[in-house]
């Protein structure tokens, strides 16, 4: 059974909890902590998203700096974000008519409230997963692979992506299903979600793994947005990776091989980042010596448009 992972306070009364799991590694892979229900496999959503970019890389993508961060990103939609899918699909000789991603508003809000005061409708190019679509279609150039049926689960672009996924995490997919973009889903568990994590984080200089980690890294808002708490806590940690997934779940590593993988039961967003940062504090990072990570580290309950509360981590995490 998942655990309870965070409280809601309305002022000093406990409205609600969240429930969810949480597993954390050491340096050397060692278990720090488990809560919750590690030992089974979950959709790990977006956060697959830098595994699936080291699988096109293998297959021979060419792609470096921002453009395979984006090829990692649930972007915000901001403008630097869209001006990104076009250049990766430009270069395959593309446009976004290819994309097949499921047609979607931006998600970041000051973005989605330029597009909508701009008569902006929706679409794949604005959807927050366009960035890998782009790549996946770039990959599929690059191999002479076919672009119409690039979201075949049994097409080879595919394929290459799953071994990548189990090669990485050790183990095999448990589950194939469709994400909210319409592309392949594959599911894991979350001690090798959390190993993948840690092997891009610790990977040679040089290697493909590291080509991802860096580029994550050094061009964290193209990962996100501007804002964004994967955005803030990939740059409060030098060469951590970090990626947020729909229905809860986020993935980080660090470059001393400590990794986190966790999971929201119920989906919720407002309390992942919480549990992020008291699963980093269990593995012994000093997060009150950086602003964006304390600020994370709790969400605020309003009540009449101002803050009245706080989401906060269960004791669980916190003992």
């Amino acid at each position: 059974m998942h655990a309870v992972v965070a409280e809601v306070w309305r002022g000093d009364f406990l409205e609600s909890v969240h429930h969810g799991t949480v597993y954390a590694a050491g340096p050397e892979g060692q278990t720090v902590l488990s809560i919750g229900e590690a030992d089974r496999p979950m959709y790990p959503r977006s956060s697959n998203k830098p595994l699936q970019a080291l699988g096109m890389l293998r297959a021979g993508l060419d792609l470096d700096g921002e453009l395979l961060a984006l090829a990692c990103a649930s972007h915000s939609g901001e403008a630097f974000h869209l001006d990104g899918v076009r250049r990766i699909l430009k270069d395959a000789g593309l446009d976004t008519e290819a994309l097949q991603c499921t047609a979607a508003l931006p998600i970041g809000e000051a973005a989605l409230r330029t597009y909508l005061a701009e008569g902006g409708v929706p679409t794949p190019l604005t959807m927050n997963c366009s960035g890998k679509h782009a790549a996946m279609l770039a990959t599929c150039v690059a191999n002479d692979w076919d672009t119409a049926t690039y979201l075949d689960p049994h097409h080879p672009l595919q394929r290459a992506l799953r071994e990548t996924i189990e090669d990485l995490a050790g183990e095999k997919v448990a589950a194939t299903g469709v994400d909210g973009c319409g592309a392949p889903l594959f599911a894991i568990g979350y001690q090798g979600l959390a190993r993948a994590f840690a092997k891009l984080a610790t990977s040679r200089p040089g290697s493909l793994e590291r080509q991802v980690a860096y580029a994550m890294n050094a061009h964290a808002e193209y990962v996100g947005g501007t804002g964004r708490d994967v955005t803030r806590l990939m740059g409060a940690l030098p060469g951590s990776v970090a990626k947020d997934g729909a229905e809860g779940v986020y993935a980080l590593a660090l470059p001393d091989g400590s990794s986190v993988a966790l999971k929201i039961a119920d989906g919720s967003t407002r309390a992942r980042s919480v549990v992020m940062i008291a699963a980093l504090r269990r593995l012994g990072v000093a997060t009150d010596t950086e602003e964006a990570l304390t600020e994370l580290a709790t969400a605020p309950v309003l009540g009449h448009g101002k803050p009245v509360g706080v989401v906060r981590a269960a004791r669980i995490l916190r003992e």
